[in-house]
């Protein structure tokens, strides 16, 4: 993202540029269809803009070719291996799709893709009527990675026939514990095993049919063309994303904080979209014709013909039921009493107050204040939107009004987001210097300040991350690292995102307030951002001061285990200051070493979490006995992992006096909801520790008072 003060400018040549492009393909402009617009435009703009963009000729096309049939076919259970080879026409012609040449592998790959569906319907339902036999030793790879596609039609029903008899399993052996802790209670009825069996294959049965509705409905020509273009832009690399309308518009929601809805939020229950909770004063409340238990049948745009939610995932109801304020939205609603009621709402402003920063204070000898932030959003559409770094600001504001002598910053999971809003965060706690550095594809380096010399709060600080504290998340804790001006506290390394993304609308506007547009934008890698002692958080993160075991230190999901991840390296370093009240990090590791060495709970943690790793890795076993002593051993390794994380002791966490009024006598789901945030945090053996070394630096070890 860009500093606010140079994006709208930017934006308006960026949209300038792509609307030529749509009106220069070959002379025919509006005359190409839609789906042809999107992809040359988004060669063109990929290869002029990318930071590095590989070069899009037939090798290019090879791994698209490949990549694209993996994505829609994960598990190769669909496409036969002779599918596959009559499409490998296309093999080396989708890099002259892109430069202009009429598509043709994506229609090719619907059509083949749409008959073999039918196909694997009939399979699934015609081997679900019959009973598995879980005593026979066999096994099965679910990782489609490892798998190829069928050379012949036997083949693909015996994968068919092994994936289905696995998800029965699952089903099948949690049935057989339930009776087992159930048998001797009244009124249980205690089935046999031919009974448990037929009734676990009759949920799959119902799942599947849930799965290939929902495929129907949603996984449409559209939505195979919309994963072609993420296909090509994340081989770019894994942080370059299209976006059709619809995302575009989830994507702003998140980043700002705020939606245009009906305030009522909804749940998977029986295969139907449920009513789980209504928010007080939103316009489903206001309604009072939606209550919690209705399900949602229907749903209409103002007069348009309503779309069945049959088949959809509760997060694709979500979207068609959000829209543009002040538009109108139709529910059908099949009541708890059976009736059918069709409710009309005009959508406004929801604001979701609950994904912005917050804070708490652990009481004790000590008072230490705790700050969790879950993202760097900003919503810049309006003067008075919320902003992390303000909102940041006022929390600490609060903190120190009630004398709080250290404070943890909480990033952990924390994937990132808007720059400018990251270089005024760090500003709160240190004075004016340089934050980031920025260079672009012709390597033009430019360092982000923060220019503002007052410190708004300059006493001991501690940030917890892990390995999903990504982006933003990284360019804090690596300056304040870099600056000496706190501790970072965490998994081995943080997630490793280096790069920087823009948004570039496609199409033609949809209105002047948003900048959303027809085709949708794509996020696009635009530069690399670099720490300011050089050294890129590409690939390699930011290594903690402190290292605590961590649960996930083991799985293979960081920047660096994507194939298509852009490399590490390094530039020069910048002049910048260090805190003048320096922490001796080095005995400050130290005594927490010493904690974690002698905490039983951290050791284990670290055990479970090589074996876990290793079980991610393997073929499950079909045979009941040998499937119950595999689950047995994780779910206990799971268990254990759920309970080590949590003190036996709690911290004594309390809200803070100011936000009494904000989370009571308003709303009496949000006032619970933020009861068991409290709760949580109290059990947190991370934050025990980032609180235990706040204790560490209240005391330097020169004996001096630390900074007020």
């Amino acid at each position: 993202m860009l500093k606010r003060k140079v994006l709208p400018v930017v934006l308006v040549v960026l949209f300038a540029g792509i609307f030529w492009a749509f009106q220069s393909q070959g002379g025919n402009g509006n005359t190409l269809p839609s789906q042809q617009k999107i992809l040359t435009t988004l060669g063109t703009i990929i290869e002029q803009n990318h930071y590095n963009p590989k070069t899009i000729n037939d090798n290019f096309s090879q791994q698209i070719f490949k990549k694209f049939l993996a994505s829609v076919d994960p598990d190769k259970n669909i496409f036969l291996l002779s599918d596959i080879n009559s499409l490998k026409k296309y093999e080396n012609t989708i890099d002259d799709e892109i430069h202009g040449s009429a598509m043709q592998f994506v229609p090719g790959v619907n059509e083949v893709y749409t008959r073999r569906m039918q196909e694997v319907v009939a399979i699934y339902k015609e081997l679900l009527v019959k009973p598995f036999d879980f005593s026979v030793n066999e096994e099965i790879v679910v990782d489609g990675s490892k798998l190829s596609f069928p050379a012949t039609e036997q083949q693909r029903k015996e994968m068919w026939r092994k994936k289905l008899k696995f998800l029965t399993l699952e089903r099948y052996n949690d049935l057989l514990d339930q009776r087992e802790k159930n048998k001797d209670k009244k009124d249980f009825v205690v089935k046999t095993n031919a009974e448990l069996e037929k009734e676990a294959r009759e949920k799959v049965g119902k799942i599947m049919d849930k799965n290939f509705d929902r495929l129907k409905l949603k996984f449409t020509d559209d939505d195979r063309f919309n994963l072609f273009i993420n296909t090509i832009t994340s081989y770019m690399d894994p942080h370059s994303d299209y976006f059709p309308p619809i995302e575009k518009r989830s994507f702003d929601e998140q980043m700002s904080g705020k939606f245009y809805g009906i305030g009522a939020s909804l749940k998977e229950e029986d295969g139907n979209i449920k009513v789980a909770s209504l928010l007080t004063g939103s316009p489903a409340w206001k309604s009072g014709q939606v209550q919690v238990g209705d399900i949602v049948a229907k749903v209409g745009q103002g007069k348009d013909e309503p779309v069945e939610l049959t088949g959809l995932a509760v997060e694709d109801a979500v979207k068609i039921i959000r829209g543009n304020k002040g538009t109108e939205v139709r529910l059908s609603l099949k009541k708890q009493d059976g009736t059918l009621q069709v409710v009309s709402i005009i959508r406004d402003e929801i604001v979701q107050d609950e994904v912005y920063v917050r804070s708490a204070i652990i009481k004790g000898k000590e008072k230490i204040g705790y700050i969790y932030l879950p993202d760097f959003y900003a919503d810049y559409e309006k003067p008075d939107g919320h902003r992390c770094a303000l909102d940041v600001a006022r929390e600490i504001e609060k903190l120190k009004a009630e004398g709080v002598d250290g404070i943890v910053m909480d990033l952990r999971n924390n994937g990132g987001g808007y720059l400018p809003e990251v270089v005024e965060m760090v500003g709160l706690f240190i004075p004016d210097g340089p934050i980031v550095q920025v260079k672009d594809r012709q390597g033009r380096p430019t360092v982000l300040k923060d220019n503002d010399k007052t410190v708004l709060y300059t006493g001991p600080l501690t940030v917890l991350v892990n390995e999903f504290s990504a982006s933003a998340s990284e360019i804090f804790a690596a300056a304040i690292q870099d600056y000496g001006r706190g501790v970072i506290i965490g998994s081995s390394s943080s997630y490793g995102k280096g790069t920087v993304q823009r948004n570039i609308p496609f199409g033609r506007p949809l209105d002047l307030f948003t900048g959303r547009t027809e085709f949708g934008a794509i996020k696009l890698t635009l530069q690399k951002f670099y720490r300011i002692n050089g050294g890129s958080t590409q690939l390699k993160g930011v290594t903690p001061d402190i290292v605590l075991p961590d649960e996930y230190e083991y799985l293979k999901f960081r920047e660096k285990d994507n194939e298509n991840a852009m490399p590490w390296d390094e530039i020069e370093k910048t002049n910048y200051t260090k805190w003048t009240g320096n922490y001796d990090v080095s005995a400050l590791k130290a005594k927490s070493s010493e904690r974690v060495k002698n905490n039983v709970n951290f050791n284990l943690i670290n055990n479970n979490a090589i074996w876990l790793a290793k079980q991610n890795d393997k073929t499950y076993s079909l045979n009941l006995a040998k499937y119950k002593e595999e689950q047995k051993a994780i779910k206990a390794t799971v268990k254990q992992n759920d309970s080590l994380a949590k003190l036996t002791i709690e911290m004594p966490f309390e809200g803070l006096k100011s936000d009494e009024a904000k989370y009571n006598n308003v709303d009496k789901d949000k006032g619970e909801r933020y009861k068991n945030w409290l709760k949580n945090l109290k059990s947190d053996i991370y934050i025990n520790e980032a609180s235990n070394v706040i204790k560490d630096m209240i005391v330097r070890p020169e004996g001096l008072a630390t900074h007020n």
